[in-house]
């Protein structure tokens, strides 16, 4: 049976990579997501807000030969990490995915697959230091409101007594290709490190007291996707997924500057979420200096300061509990893709500077 991909969220740090992965593998693959993403690839894109109950209705009208469905659309507010806690952020999730699923699943006799995202907010990272390593199905947090449970049940219940199967992925911090994402760390720091490198300043670290950390690629997510979705005994299963090794940020902010063609610097505290947006000026100044094709600086960056708070630890004075999950019961499954989590950060700032994204290092 040939088979028809639909992503939704492409212009997501996960969608996008899905959708490049399977475009590129030579299937019809259908992105859906509100913005265009920056390249299609060859895949099909429809404009379409989630949050549009009939708007989705009638785009799922036409996908009666839809296969598998990547679904990594993802609704989140502004400021981002107090919004993890907020009911309405927790309810406007549930409504995107049931939006698109209840039509999708009526016109898609033969689905086969659905990979659904949630991520390390399951063991509560977000809220208490967590097991280490976290471990699927034994450590999660169901007491703390979050919409991936609201998200899982839904899709378990509709899954009873149909031949289609599903596949949970929770990766830790998510590194890749997108523009306006709201947790996408590479424009963050690439546009960080290029107002310093403008000022003739090394790349200071902005955070606080961090801890041992795990990246995951999103092409490596996006590669065990595909692996999930072809394989009948990964379905229905959870699967933690990490690059396979662990860094601490200031170890690995040597080889950041070097991408970036700058020297490391000394810490300096500094909240990006806060400082970063008052910058916009300057970045426009860079985006002229340098022909970049980059957008403004909300638009490039998204949410993404915040985040780069969050992770980095930011006014943390205290070394932050080890946020570390066990891969075991993915290798066990049978996928072992890895890749080294300093050779990924060189990979995306040197793909954001081909695309004219970043400053020539």
């Amino acid at each position: 049976m040939s088979e028809h991909i639909l992503i939704a969220g492409a212009t997501g740090l996960v969608g996008f990579a899905a959708m490049k992965h399977f475009a590129e593998k030579g299937y019809k693959v259908t992105a859906l997501s509100r913005r265009k993403p920056f390249e299609t690839f060859g895949a099909t894109h429809i404009p379409l807000d989630l949050t549009d109950r009939d708007a989705c209705a009638e785009a799922m009208s036409g996908m009666g030969d839809v296969t598998r469905l990547v679904y990594a659309a993802l609704h989140e507010k502004p400021g981002l990490v107090a919004g993890w806690l907020e009911a309405d952020q927790i309810e406007t999730n549930r409504r995107m995915l049931e939006n698109l699923f209840d039509p999708l699943e009526k016109s898609a006799p033969g689905l086969r697959h659905v990979s659904l995202l949630q991520g390390t907010k399951a063991y509560g990272a977000h809220v208490r230091p967590i097991a280490v390593p976290a471990r699927e199905n034994r450590d999660e947090m169901k007491e703390q409101p979050n919409f991936y449970w609201e998200q899982e049940d839904y899709i378990r219940a509709k899954q009873q007594g149909r031949d289609w199967r599903w596949t949970i992925f929770r990766p830790q911090i998510i590194f890749g290709f997108s523009l306006g994402a709201a947790m996408n760390l590479i424009p963050a720091i690439g546009v960080y490190g290029a107002l310093l490198k403008e000022e003739g300043k090394p790349l200071a670290f902005p955070g606080g007291r961090g801890s041992v950390l795990e990246a995951v690629d999103a092409d490596l997510l996006a590669e065990a996707m595909a692996w999930a979705g072809a394989r009948r005994d990964a379905g229905n299963e959870i699967f933690n997924v990490t690059n396979g090794d662990v860094f601490v940020w200031r170890n690995v902010w040597p080889a950041i500057a070097d991408a970036l063609g700058m020297e490391a610097g000394p810490d300096a505290p500094l909240s990006l979420g806060k400082e970063m947006p008052n910058r916009a000026e300057a970045w426009d100044a860079i985006r002229t200096r340098y022909n970049l094709a980059a957008p403004d600086i909300d638009s490039f960056v998204g949410e993404s300061f915040h985040y780069a708070d969050f992770t980095m630890a930011y006014g943390a004075e205290r070394e932050t509990p080890a946020a570390i999950v066990s891969t075991v019961a993915l290798r066990r499954a049978g996928f072992g893709t890895v890749i080294d989590t300093e050779e990924m950060f060189r990979k995306y700032f040197r793909l954001f500077q081909e695309k004219r994204l970043l400053p020539p290092a």
